[in-house]
């Protein structure tokens, strides 16, 4: 109740001027960017709440953070001692998709709710193995206090899997949301429901129903529309580039429907005028399921679209096993679609006459039109029925790591770039790593499941495995020691020169590989282990021999912050941390637009990756 008495005192004293621009920007639909230079995009922000231009939580504290001035960054600190509170946008919104990168301090607790009353959870769950409704990512459970113990907290939803990066680093969430629905007597008729939220690349939430409010919930009476919230009270977070679309306009429909069906096999629009139908009718919906012909046949259908309003639309054509097209108002939107096809048009309101055709050839490909429609205040949606499904999906094949267990295979890396050398090996605690064993260097490091393998073992298959969660990539592949003849000379691309032989691998008791290889003469022991709980991977190279002048590359971006005791921060996207240098000191260099983290090598380096 405090959450609504709060949020109705802070509507209060909105301006009518900041109630027209939320109101236009609605209207239009377009991705609208919050800004964050001031406050002004907030109702009567709380005191906790600050903007910021640059921050910083140290792993050694608990919910702290550390500031620099600026803008771009919403801040919010609370503490025991000075709670903060909740945060609420101008924004009243139904259907909504939000896009946003947060940070939580060491041991913080946030959320988002949507419409004020359905929390998306934010939490520091770095190391969680098994995260519940309660965790990073979660839709929290709903409360009754009258039933029993054990038994007030219902209908909450885990993610999928942790995908949660470790405090401190910079976490990207996009969340697609439906309002609840109500008849003319306001009488819910359709439930809210959370389409998906992907969490740092990785779909954790995928078409969860919510009966009702989730706990927490500045108010138990839903609507259609709400106010965008962010939780203050339970620790110290921060928010950026914060963009949402919302979708509050009806949708356009089809009317007075007409199929023709023609016999033959048709590589573009014919002359109508020339062929005999082989089936006609006025049709309930569009759907490929008017025709009785399995293959060899062109589906026309004519009819009238409502649009609402009017603007710029854009329509998603399927035509699996051959082509089709799209035309309204006599003008083409989409002139001829292989297989598919998408186009846009600038259209007036009212009704517009339109055409759609689908000439299929392709013998062994299930016949499914699809047609999708998206414009000004509507998210996408389908015109067609329910029959859009091309083919029957293949179903991923999904190797979990229920052991440490390795596969070989080729990797995929940004850029274009493939690793044809690679060893994935994963582990139970859910991190896992590739070694490119053509450079001796770990090339990507992933939370959450193991490998999909589809692209390798589904029919011919290309050689090739994916990671099946959240990845943090490591640039191109490049040797992990090499010999520099100046200080700033260009690190090596490739091992040549350096007489490198890869020698294999070997277990150890717990199935843990050790990379052997060969270069300059001396021999190397590479292996690592994972940190208890997932939180990173600990590196120890071991050097058997002389290799003077020998440096070894520890990180690469376009920003790297050196922190106390030995950590470095990446790209606000992973730690490195120094374990035992022998003695050595790292250092960052500037390089071809690009820096680098480069420490001397001796006998032996222990560092771990942190993300």
């Amino acid at each position: 109740m405090t959450n609504k008495l709060f949020y109705n005192a802070a509507c209060a004293a909105l301006s009518l001027a900041s109630l027209a621009a939320a109101g236009n920007a609605r209207a239009q639909a377009l991705k609208n960017q919050v800004s964050l230079t001031d406050m002004s995009a907030f109702a009567a922000p709380p005191k906790s709440w600050e903007i910021a231009g640059s921050i910083h939580a140290g792993m050694d504290k608990m919910n702290e953070f550390d500031t620099g001035k600026g803008t771009g960054v919403l801040v919010n600190r609370s503490d025991e001692k000075n709670p903060g509170h909740d945060l609420y946008f101008n924004l009243q919104h139904g259907d909504l998709d939000l896009e946003m990168d947060y940070m939580v301090a060491k041991g913080a607790n946030s959320g988002i709710y949507l419409q004020g009353r359905y929390e998306i959870q934010l939490l520091d769950s770095w190391g969680t193995v098994n995260p519940k409704s309660s965790d990073n990512g979660g839709v929290y459970e709903r409360w009754d206090d009258s039933k029993p113990d054990g038994m007030k907290g219902y209908e909450g939803h885990a993610p999928r899997q942790n995908v949660s990066r470790a405090p401190g680093l910079w976490q990207h969430i996009k969340i697609s949301f439906q309002a609840p629905k109500f008849d003319a007597q306001g009488n819910k008729i359709a439930n809210a429901k959370i389409l998906a939220v992907t969490l740092n690349g990785v779909l954790i939430q995928d078409n969860v129903e919510l009966s009702g409010p989730t706990r927490g919930a500045y108010d138990n009476k839903e609507s259609a529309t709400g106010p965008l919230r962010l939780q203050g009270d339970h620790g110290s977070v921060a928010f950026k580039n914060i963009s949402y679309t919302s979708f509050d306009k009806p949708h356009p429909t089809v009317s007075q429907l007409k199929y023709v069906v023609y016999k033959g096999t048709f590589d573009a629009e014919p002359d109508y005028k020339t062929l005999k139908p082989e089936a006609q009718g006025a049709g309930e919906s569009l759907s490929s399921n008017e025709v009785k012909l399995a293959n060899d046949f062109l589906l026309k259908y004519t009819g009238v679209m409502h649009i609402n309003d009017a603007g710029e639309y854009t329509f998603r054509l399927s035509v699996p096993g051959g082509k089709g097209g799209l035309s309204i108002a006599s003008k083409p939107v989409i002139a001829l679609a292989n297989n598919r096809g998408s186009g846009s048009a600038q259209l007036s309101a009212g009704d517009q006459p339109f055409e759609v055709f689908y000439a299929k050839t392709v013998d062994w490909v299930k016949a499914a039109l699809a047609l999708t429609v998206a414009g000004p205040g509507i998210r996408e949606y389908t015109l067609t029925d329910a029959n859009v499904s091309n083919n029957d999906p293949v179903d991923p094949i999904l190797i979990n790591a229920t052991e440490n267990t390795i596969l070989r295979s080729f990797t995929d890396l940004p850029g274009n770039y493939r690793v044809t050398h690679g060893v994935n090996v994963g582990s139970t605690d859910q991190l896992h790593y590739t070694f490119d064993m053509d450079k001796g260097m770990i090339v990507q490091l992933w939370r959450g499941g193991f490998l999909d393998a589809t692209p390798m073992w589904h029919e011919r298959g290309d050689g090739s495995s994916r990671a099946a969660g959240s990845t943090q990539f490591f640039g191109k592949a490049v040797p992990a020691i090499a010999k520099l003849t100046t200080a700033d000379a260009t690190w090596p691309a490739d091992t040549a020169g350096t007489a490198y032989r890869p020698k294999g691998y070997v277990l150890d008791a717990d199935g843990r590989p050790t990379f052997k290889y060969q270069l300059y003469g001396a021999s190397v022991a590479d292996a690592s282990t994972v940190i208890t709980g997932g939180q990173g991977l600990q590196r120890t190279v071991a050097v058997n021999g002389s290799i003077p002048g020998a440096m070894f590359h520890l990180a690469q971006g376009n920003k790297i912050e050196q922190l106390k005791n030995g950590w470095y921060e990446v790209d606000d996207q992973y730690y490195i941390r120094l374990d035992d240098a022998a003695g050595e000191k790292a250092a960052i260099r500037s390089v071809g637009g690009m820096q680098e983290l480069l420490i001397p090598i001796k006998q032996k380096l222990t560092y771990s990756i942190i993300f």
